[in-house]
């Protein structure tokens, strides 16, 4: 006997409907504030610069932005537990809102920083949620039509977040694009208390578990000695501050794992030997070692090739443009195939990986922007059922903190690859002045050391799509 049923394929038609219209726009909303904020930020970074100082705190601007996601997306599950899907959208829409609007009065970077903190909060809480009202407020079959929805937004700010940061820097000023996203969370804050009829799954499990404050603030220190580490690498500070950090990560998940009644991660989070381990540990590692495109991408093909920045801005593009095709596409398939296409998926962004060691450091630009989109496309083949067949493996208790902890684990490792991406740059001698073959030095090294990382990716990956499924419910 087999492990899954047979289903028909799904028809947009199926979510694109009075029934499920509006927990689709609740979801959707909440991840477009988040996905585009970040690629508005950096639009608009050069002007605020100008306008406000403080070019030494630019690094601590997207720091503590991390650090707020990670945080707010980390306590998701349990706040979702406590008070159903409604409350924590409503209370991290307000936030985004209020940090937007404290950053839009900033006169000073410090008081920037604090509207990023809490922009940090609002957003990754949103973005948190959206991952758990998927599995909360749709049926499992229409799941992966869902995520492909949220991925198509999430392309489409590859795009617009730069281009409303440039039009707002450009014809008007760059504290209006913060007003204009402050505005967007209050529309998705009025709309979760007044205008959505959103019915969810009966029962409470969590009335009675507190928040894990102390967690959520050993989690915090933990990533911020990780982004300590990064923002100013030498040969001491950075491994102290390194070790420091992962060892607070440590100490985090030990806690967390004997906390029997409100835990923040599933059960045993990245053991390969558990499925849900296996799909924590292969979404951190994976995005570690992507991290180099994105943190040094654009810095090296200004030195080595002379590209515009611009165009280098769309070669990083191409990886959202990739992802929301191929989730888009591949959203209806059968829930039988889900092993193939999150291991197809994933060897292709391994494969990205290794291009990138001759293509950022030996070019053409073409050949980097065409190894963006693989990167692109091997997520968004991939990520609709790595989701889907977590939830399938997961011990119900866990579903959705399952939920919430892969988009979490995920900014995880994009912090932590950002600091290994600046140590192995420093040790090869990035300089922002240095010579052409020096950057091509620094290129190889960067993507060579993510190499490791790419293949534990890898290792996970076969342990997860190896584990059976449960028989599909009805």
């Amino acid at each position: 006997m087999t492990d899954f049923q047979e289903t028909a394929p799904v028809g947009w038609h199926e979510i694109l409907n009075r029934e499920y219209a509006a927990p689709l726009l609740l979801v959707c909303l909440g991840v477009w504030l988040h996905a585009a904020d970040g690629l508005l930020v950096a639009t608009m970074m050069p002007n605020i610069v100008a306008d406000l100082g403080g070019e030494a705190y630019v690094a601590w601007s997207i720091a503590l932005y991390e650090i707020g996601s990670i945080v707010a997306g980390a306590s998701g599950a349990v706040l979702v537990l406590k008070m159903g899907i409604r409350k924590p959208m409503f209370i991290a829409a307000m936030t985004f809102a209020l940090g937007c609007l404290i950053s839009a009065a900033a006169f000073n970077m410090q008081g920037l920083l604090a509207g990023r903190l809490l922009q940090g909060m609002g957003g990754g809480g949103l973005t948190a949620l959206a991952f758990i009202g998927t599995a909360r407020l749709f049926p499992g079959r229409l799941i992966a039509r869902v995520m492909g929805a949220i991925s198509v937004l999430w392309g489409a700010s590859a795009f617009l977040g730069p281009l409303i940061g440039g039009f707002f820097t450009t014809y008007y000023s760059w504290r209006m694009g913060f007003v204009f996203f402050a505005i967007q969370a209050l529309f998705l804050a009025a709309f979760v208390s007044f205008g959505s009829r959103v019915s969810e799954p009966s029962g409470n499990q969590g009335g009675s578990r507190p928040i894990p404050v102390g967690r959520l603030l050993l989690l915090s220190l933990g990533v911020l000695f990780i982004a300590y580490a990064g923002i100013e690498v030498t040969v001491l500070r950075t491994p102290i501050f390194l070790v420091c950090g992962l060892g607070t990560l440590a100490a985090f998940l030990v806690i967390d794992g004997n906390s029997s009644g409100n835990r923040i991660l599933p059960k045993q989070p990245f053991n390969p030997r558990s499925p849900v381990g296996a799909a924590l540990l292969m979404t951190f590692t994976l995005n570690i070692s992507t991290m180099g495109l994105s943190a040094y991408g654009p810095l090296l093909m200004v030195i080595i090739h002379d590209t515009p920045t611009i165009v280098a801005g769309y070669v990083l593009a191409c990886v959202a443009i990739g992802w929301s095709f191929a989730a888009l596409i591949v959203s209806g398939a059968s829930e039988k195939h889900d092993p193939i296409y999150i291991a197809v998926g994933m060897t292709l962004v391994c494969v990205s990986v290794i291009g990138m060691i001759y293509a950022v450091a030996s070019g053409p630009i073409l050949l980097v922007a065409a190894l963006a989109l693989l990167e692109g496309v091997g997520y968004g083949i991939a990520w609709t059922f790595i989701v889907r067949r977590s939830k399938r493996l997961a011990a119900a208790d866990d579903v959705e903190r399952l939920s919430g902890a892969l988009p979490t684990t995920g900014r995880l490792g994009f912090a932590v690859g950002a600091s290994v991406c600046g140590i192995l740059a420093n040790s090869a001698g990035f300089s922002i002045d240095g010579s052409v073959d020096a950057a091509r030095t620094v290129a190889r090294t960067i993507f060579t050391g993510s190499l490791p990382f790419a293949f534990l990716a890898m290792f996970a990956m076969v342990c997860f799509v190896s584990m059976k499924t449960k028989s599909t419910q009805s």
